[in-house]
């Protein structure tokens, strides 16, 4: 109960801030288009670096609720400083300072499960309660913001913080993970790690340009009313759930590598099928296979990288930044929209034949491990 309740605070905590950063900057700090531009640059660059700094401190302290909870309280801070102030820089300066190191309580949660002795199939589970706080979070923050103004959710967020160092400090226990020592990280050849990392930015890139030209290709490829991609998004997002609780009770059942492999099958069926999509019961039906992709990215790809990297916060944080680095990666294929007859179709073909080079490099990588249930946390067998 203790971590699914720490799983459903971290989620929430960055599902009420994300969505609603650009419009704090821009409503409370006065800053223009271009400036939100390069106020979100810089707070994910400073949200890069620190998910590689901060994981590396708790592997080398084999302590990851203390950093957590360490998140927790920068998060409590970084509230109270936004709140306190609307000058644009120093607001800046505070998402970096403070908001880059709190962004990585949720990747340390994971690797806490992971030294604590998780199953694989308990991380995936966990992996899906992040993923309901995403459904329910946007929704809340939308709702306190036009109802009590947009510093509203900074007081949302507080007491969520306040929250997460609560679970964050019940959760603290003895590591059982059998195997601790640096001579580990041998076993598994860094090419090939470089690799999976490598595949995962670019099945994280598909889904990210895919999401941020939907309303683009609902209105100006399928002539449907703007509303049918936030119901298309919604319809996903809410799969996604039920499929990350499938893909849980399926780990240790189906070798891992057998899922991922059917989630880019059905992500190549998805992209292909959506490029030349027409009406909207074909976008809300083909949704299904997009849930499957993402929940076998998400939940999967989270276990595989805590299979083959045997640091668990290192681990964790890399699997979080290959969602960053595929925002930015999505940049170019986006692009992609405006250069060709197919108009929006051409993003979701691109992405189709993404997928289909990332499936062969997947196959490519993860197949010289042999998945042992049996072996001791931590070992991976060649």
């Amino acid at each position: 109960m203790l971590v699914s309740a720490s799983a459903l605070f971290w989620g929430l905590q960055f599902a009420f801030l994300s969505p609603a950063l650009a419009l704090l900057l821009v409503t409370v700090f006065g800053a223009s288009a271009g400036e939100v531009g390069w106020a979100l640059a810089i707070y994910n660059a400073g949200g890069f670096v620190a998910s590689l700094l901060v994981p590396a401190y708790a592997d080398r302290a084999r302590n990851y609720a203390g950093p957590m909870m360490a998140c927790g309280g920068l998060t409590l801070a970084l509230a109270g400083a936004l709140a306190a102030t609307t000058s644009l820089p120093l607001a800046v300066v505070a998402l970096v300072v403070l908001g880059g190191p709190a962004g990585v309580g949720s990747s340390l949660l994971f690797a806490h499960l992971k030294h604590t002795g998780a199953a694989p199939g308990d991380v995936v589970r966990t992996r899906a309660l992040v993923s309901f706080a995403w459904v329910a979070g946007p929704p809340l923050a939308t709702f306190l913001i036009g109802g009590f103004g947009p510093r509203s959710i900074l007081a949302a967020i507080a007491v969520v913080a306040v929250l997460n160092i609560a679970t964050t400090a019940a959760l603290r226990a003895p590591a059982v993970q059998a195997s601790d020592s640096p001579a580990e990280e041998g076993r598994v050849p860094r090419g090939r790690v470089a690799v999976v990392v490598v595949v995962f930015i670019a099945l994280q890139a598909t889904n990210s340009a895919t999401v941020s030209v939907m309303s683009l290709f609902v209105t100006d490829r399928l002539g449907l009313d703007v509303a049918w991609a936030g119901i298309a998004l919604g319809v996903a997002a809410g799969l996604e759930i039920p499929a990350l609780l499938l893909v849980g009770k399926l780990t240790g059942r189906v070798s891992g590598r057998l899922l991922l492999l059917t989630g880019c099958v059905a992500g190549i069926a998805y992209y292909a099928a959506m490029a030349f999509a027409r009406g909207p019961v074909l976008l809300l039906g083909l949704q299904v296979l997009n849930a499957w992709f993402f929940a076998t990215v998400a939940g999967v790809g989270l276990t595989l990288f805590q299979e083959i990297i045997p640091r668990p916060g290192l681990a964790a944080g890399l699997y979080a930044n290959t969602r960053r680095l595929g925002a930015v990666v999505a940049g170019p294929l986006i692009a992609l929209g405006s250069v060709t007859r197919l108009g929006y179709g051409t993003v979701f073909a691109a992405c189709a034949a993404i997928t289909v080079v990332a499936l062969a490099g997947l196959r490519g990588g993860v197949s010289q491990y042999r998945e042992e249930p049996s072996l001791p946390a931590g070992r991976i067998s060649r």
